[in-house]
């Protein structure tokens, strides 16, 4: 992320619109799925955290160590982040958000590293295989918490 962009600049950056615009979430939601891969999904969902992980962790992060470490690490951070207010809310420990951004993670590296796109697919192809990838992610990584009783 540039060191000068604000998040009022990010934001418009993302979802084409100002920050608190009317049509914010439908651009987002327009973006987002029908990004031509994962790692672009992710780059336009829910652009005000991806804000703050981008500032916050990932920049920090990728002066240290390598950019898909630095990756795995924000996502990590971020379903750790989730899992935090799922415990607080259920009192117990409770792991789903961490293991399955992780999973999401690494598919997305993976994409990247073997150049995986879809730009020549209509856009409903495009969001049911971005779909598909949440859904596949998440399945895995609920079965795998369950199996240990984390979920």
């Amino acid at each position: 992320m540039e060191r000068h962009l604000t998040l009022r600049d990010y934001v418009r950056r993302r979802t084409g619109v100002p920050l608190g615009h009317r049509d914010s979430m439908r651009n987002m939601l327009d973006r987002s799925l029908g990004a031509a891969n994962f790692g672009g999904f992710w780059r336009h969902w829910n652009p005000i955290w991806s804000y703050g992980l981008a500032r916050y962790i990932m920049a920090p992060l990728t002066r240290a160590i390598p950019f898909p470490a630095a990756l795995v690490l924000t996502f990590a951070a971020s379903g750790l982040v989730h899992d935090l207010v799922i415990m607080a809310l259920r009192r117990e420990l409770a792991l789903l958000f961490t293991p399955w951004f992780v999973l999401c993670a690494l598919l997305v590296v993976l994409g990247n590293r073997l150049g995986w796109r879809v730009t020549h697919k209509p856009w409903a192809v495009r969001a049911a295989l971005n779909l598909f990838q949440l859904a596949a992610t998440a399945g895995i990584a609920m079965f795998t918490m369950d199996k240990f009783g984390l979920w």
